[in-house]
């Protein structure tokens, strides 16, 4: 710790401050800009003008912190579609197969096997969405027939007489 100067009072140590810190150094929660404890702050002179700076220019002291980090430029706005050298996407008939799963199931096993067919040959993008879109639409033909059998089975025990007859 560095003796005060001659005349000031001696302060105790600050139970912060480590053993052999120069006191020339900013303490914590201090700017490096602002006076010590028990210094007077420079003042100006009447009259006299402080540095003017250009609009819009940092202070000397902190130019090398306001340069802003270089990134990378940016792609031109109003481009759609997929990345060049991309793949273009799924095949369209799987992600119909997948729709109509929901829609019209039994257009969506049609578009299903169709698109198997054609990413098979093609090489495309979108074979589980296919899947996706014959196992969804063969269960829900399997559900939609299972209901119109018992519609149907419900009609005829509706329609039996049972053997007895009403006067």
């Amino acid at each position: 710790m560095s003796h005060p100067p001659p005349g000031e009072p001696e302060q105790p140590p600050s139970p912060y401050e480590q053993p052999g810190q120069p006191s020339g150094l900013p303490q914590w929660g201090q700017q490096p800009d602002q006076p010590q404890w028990g210094q007077q702050p420079e003042q100006q002179q009447w009259g006299q003008q402080p540095e003017q700076q250009q609009w819009g220019q940092q202070p000397q002291e902190h130019q090398q912190w306001a340069q802003q980090p270089a990134y990378p430029p940016q792609g031109p706005y109003g481009q759609y579609g997929p990345p060049p050298g991309g793949g273009g996407g799924p095949n369209t008939m799987a992600i119909l197969s997948l729709v109509f799963a929901f829609v019209f199931a039994p257009a969506g096993i049609v578009l299903g096997h169709l698109a198997k067919r054609q990413i098979r040959r093609t090489g495309e993008d979108g074979d589980q969405l296919a899947t996706w879109g014959l196992i969804l639409s063969y269960v829900f033909t399997a559900i939609g027939l299972l209901a119109c059998c018992g519609w149907i089975a419900l009609a005829v025990w509706a329609n039996s007489d049972g053997g007895g007859t009403y006067n």
